[in-house]
């Protein structure tokens, strides 16, 4: 006997990695997404949940929270939350079901001791005033206060 063959689009599926199981939907757009926050566990800063990811890292998430109202694309309160460089990371990362159209275009943010350039979306940095210092030059600083 053969099992009947199943249409595998009819499932839902995750929009962000594509499982079928143990899915929800998102408050903010409706999306099927996994449901698996619990597995984050605190202060680690993984990237390992679907859910948490969308809520946290995306401005669908960000204008949600804050109770904004109309579309985030296209919100002005969000877009004056941030800086044009995280508008645009929140807008277009893998964490998003739909990217921004025309997220802003930005100047890549530098070190201000080293001249590096620092990715605001994705590396590790520290803010001092206006100033952002890359994680090795930050480790400096706070080595020279240590002393």
């Amino acid at each position: 006997m053969t099992k009947p063959v199943t249409n595998r689009a009819d499932k839902p599926r995750c929009g962000l990695c594509g499982k079928t199981k143990n899915l929800t939907t998102t408050e903010c757009c409706g999306n099927w997404i996994c449901d698996d926050e619990h597995k984050y566990a605190m202060f680690s800063y993984a990237r390992n949940s679907c859910h948490r990811n969308h809520r946290r890292y995306t401005l669908c998430g960000y204008h949600f929270n804050e109770g904004h109202e109309g579309d985030w694309k296209s919100c002005p309160k969000c877009r004056s939350e941030f800086e044009p460089e995280m508008i645009a990371w929140y807008g277009t990362n893998e964490y998003n079901f739909e990217k921004m159209p025309e997220p802003p275009a930005y100047e890549p943010t530098k070190c201000s001791h080293c001249g590096v350039t620092i990715k605001l979306g994705t590396d590790g940095y520290t803010r001092s005033g206006d100033e952002h210092w890359c994680e090795s030059c930050a480790a400096k600083e706070m080595n020279k206060k240590m002393r």
